[in-house]
């Protein structure tokens, strides 16, 4: 059910496994032959291992031809998260309680943002900082093209890339600037990345287009992040192939299609990988179905199908686009829970109390039938008695009894300190030829909750089986915050008048729920729950499960979207594996499994952070382009962010934030206070707080730059 390593592989592991736990220090090349018995007639094949794990950082080659893994000689291989202002931190891809290196921009070298690189380390950290170093190599480059926007001279011309961390431009001699007119959209392949003294170098291999050009600057965001629309023609052939056998496993399954399931999505959604049903069983006990697309049935591992999904990870969603994960013929068709069509799906199936508390489940492979394809705010017009379509009115009781059992699930996780944000997103409407005509506030609708309830719900009872049967797993995890974050936290919180007492259980989440919950309603909700979110790491992918502190969960996975995601394709997989009678008890089995799972669950994090990328790049993007419409015109708006160098404003009319720069603010010198997140004139003591009402007037927005200015026009004393 996985790709298995080779022979290479496994003596890749063991030279590893041998400069990591039994040699004293570095070896030469005839060391490690003789420490791992290897002869004169598999000599060769020693150095052919020994030069591809130099070649891919995984051990590292010093002076005298001797060999050691990066750790134990002062270094780090990571991916390269550089700033706008230039500066870098390694983020070591082992795991290690030591924080990201830090690299000033001065000994980056020619390395740019999201290469794979080695790093010395320099300087070790002090209480709360991080350790600096220098990137000393590039293993391997996060991308050999750019998107920027053409600069033409006389004799020569620059690119100037779009992303904001990429702090240079790449030069392009006369002959390969191709047809490109100045100010255009292009594509520039690097030929040569420079000494991080002197320019990168390339040509320009594609012309996108002028940048206020329809869909050019989406294309623009895709191509940047190095997305691809389109699959290559072997994948959408062997997808097209994909026979439909749903009549056939029918037979083999349980079937539910004389079971109400019904699908709950957005208004535009085009693939359908859920779907629910429930009945009521003898007393207070009820039969909740969470039935999942079964894509695994569809997609064998090491299938062209499955190796272009590998190498996506994640469907992506653009503001106007979808870059899915799947052909269309999978994720559209064959695999999509449509109404009144037999799928296959992967089953959850819990007995549930009225309590909502699961008392016992199944995970089972099965065959159903989708009933009726809901909408939110059809949904939701059930949960209010009040349905929209009259075929809609048979769903009432299973609307209703699964929002009461939503609540219960909601009340419960809160009780373990589970947290919950309610931090607004952006809704973008666009045109026909992608122009935003307007851009509002989400809104969280009961039946939206409903749903992530019970896919959380399913996630979890999903993790906890296979915690149980201590099988290599795929987990989403969710660290702790530091102490030094805590402290913080503590400080800011406190600052608006939330004591949060020092304790040694001062990490449970319960202590963040529980501000959280203080601060809703109030005017400064969304900026305790932005500061707390801001202040977490980053949920991921892993094998080593370390539990979900967000949802204060010890168990978590994600079983619920294998359509648009890889890591949930690999739990349905590990999970008919273990039906299977499949526990990986030997010794080499499971060292290659869990090898693979190593590697799947971290391209697919990496890939998860791109992906969230694009979609905020082209959400920032149309605010831009919208508020270039409303040049000089004024709004009233709210203090969403107060920093040293201006304050942010909320638009009330309009989901958008734009800065008012301190130079803006020419009445008096203003002292930015950042215990009590304001700024303060020394001499006339205004003050500008967190929430306060304000009137703006839009003074620029620039789209290279992502940027929407304010220029202040009034603000009321009184609040």
């Amino acid at each position: 059910m996985n790709r298995r390593p080779g022979t290479a592989e496994r003596l890749d592991e063991r030279i590893i496994d041998h400069l990591s736990e039994r040699a004293q220090r570095p070896l030469k090349q005839k060391e490690i032959a003789h420490g791992l018995e290897i002869g004169d007639e598999r000599y060769p094949i020693l150095k052919e291992a020994l030069a591809r794990l130099t070649d891919e950082g995984r051990i590292y080659r010093i002076k005298g031809q001797r060999y050691a893994v990066p750790e134990q000689i002062n270094l780090v291989v990571g991916r390269l998260d550089t700033t706008r202002k230039g500066a870098g931190f390694v983020v070591p891809e082992r795991k290690t309680e030591e924080p990201d290196l830090f690299v000033p921009p001065h000994k980056l070298g020619n390395a740019v943002h999201g290469d794979r690189v080695v790093a010395r380390v320099e300087k070790r950290r002090a209480r709360g900082e991080n350790s600096q170093g220098s990137v000393i190599r590039v293993l391997k480059r996060a991308r050999e093209e750019v998107v920027g926007t053409v600069q033409r001279g006389k004799h020569f011309g620059f690119v100037v890339p779009d992303n904001p961390r990429l702090t240079f431009d790449v030069y392009v001699a006369q002959d390969d600037l191709a047809q490109a007119k100045e100010g255009e959209k292009v594509v520039v392949a690097i030929d040569d990345w420079g000494d991080g003294k002197k320019n990168p170098e390339g040509r320009i291999v594609e012309v996108l287009g002028p940048p206020d050009a329809p869909g050019v600057d989406i294309l623009s965001i895709v191509k940047t992040h190095g997305l691809d629309e389109t699959f290559p023609e072997e994948v959408e052939r062997a997808a097209d192939s994909v026979e439909d056998d749903t009549d056939a496993q029918a037979e083999r399954r349980l079937d539910l299609r004389d079971k109400l399931a019904f699908t709950i999505d957005p208004k535009d959604a085009r693939d359908f990988d859920d779907a629910l049903s429930i009945e009521r069983k003898a007393g207070d006990l009820f039969e909740v179905g969470v039935h999942i697309a079964d894509v695994s049935h569809y997609v064998p591992p090491g299938s062209v199908i499955d190796d272009e999904a590998f190498e996506r990870a994640t469907s992506v969603y653009l503001v106007d686009r979808v870059i899915p994960m799947l052909p269309e013929r999978l994720s559209n068709d064959l695999c999509s829970l449509r109404p009144n069509e037999d799928r296959l799906a992967y089953s959850v199936i819990m007995e549930i109390d009225g309590e909502a508390v699961v008392q016992s489940y199944r995970i089972v492979e099965t065959v159903i039938r989708s009933a009726h394809r809901l909408t939110y705010q059809e949904a939701q017009s059930l949960l209010e008695s009040a349905p929209e379509r009259e075929e809609h009115r048979g769903l009432l009781w299973e609307l209703q009894t699964l929002r009461r059992l939503a609540k219960a699930l909601r009340a419960r996780r809160a009780e373990r300190g589970s947290l919950d944000f309610d931090l607004p997103e952006a809704i973008v409407e666009l045109d026909e030829e992608g122009f935003p005509i307007d851009i509002q506030e989400s809104v969280r609708l009961d039946s939206m909750r409903l749903i992530e309830e019970f896919m959380l719900l399913a996630n979890e009872t999903v993790a906890s089986h296979a915690a149980e049967r201590k099988v290599p797993f795929v987990y989403r995890v969710h660290d702790r915050p530091t102490p030094e974050k805590l402290e913080q936290i503590r400080e800011f919180v406190g600052a608006l008048g939330y004591h949060v007492p020092k304790s040694e259980d001062g990490l449970h989440p319960k202590r963040f729920a529980e501000i959280i919950e203080k601060a809703r309603g109030t005017r400064e909700e969304e900026l305790v729950n932005t500061v707390i979110l801001r202040s977490m790491k980053q949920a991921r992918y892993q094998t080593d499960n370390v539990g979900h502190f967000g949802l204060a969960s010890d168990h978590y996975t994600h079983f619920t979207s294998p359509i648009r995601r890889y890591p949930d394709l690999l739990v349905h997989r590990i999970l008919k594996a273990v039906e299977a009678g499949e526990r990986w008890k030997d010794d080499q089995k499971r060292a290659e499994q869990q090898a693979w799972l190593e590697e799947a669950t971290e391209r697919s994090s990496r890939r998860e952070r791109i992906a969230v990328q694009a979609e905020r790049d082209s959400i920032d993007l149309k605010k831009v382009e919208f508020m270039e419409r409303h040049l000089e015109d004024e709004f009233d708006g709210t203090i969403s962010g107060v920093t040293s160098f201006g304050i942010f404003v909320r638009l009330d009319e309009y989901f958008v934030e734009g800065l008012v720069h301190m130079h803006q603010l020419d009445d008096d010198y203003y002292v930015f206070h950042e215990d009590r997140f304001s700024l303060v004139g020394r001499n006339t003591g205004r003050t500008f707080r967190l929430a306060d009402p304000v009137r703006v007037k839009v003074v620029g927005a620039d789209k290279d730059q992502r940027q929407i200015d304010f220029e202040l026009v009034g603000k009321d004393e009184g609040g």
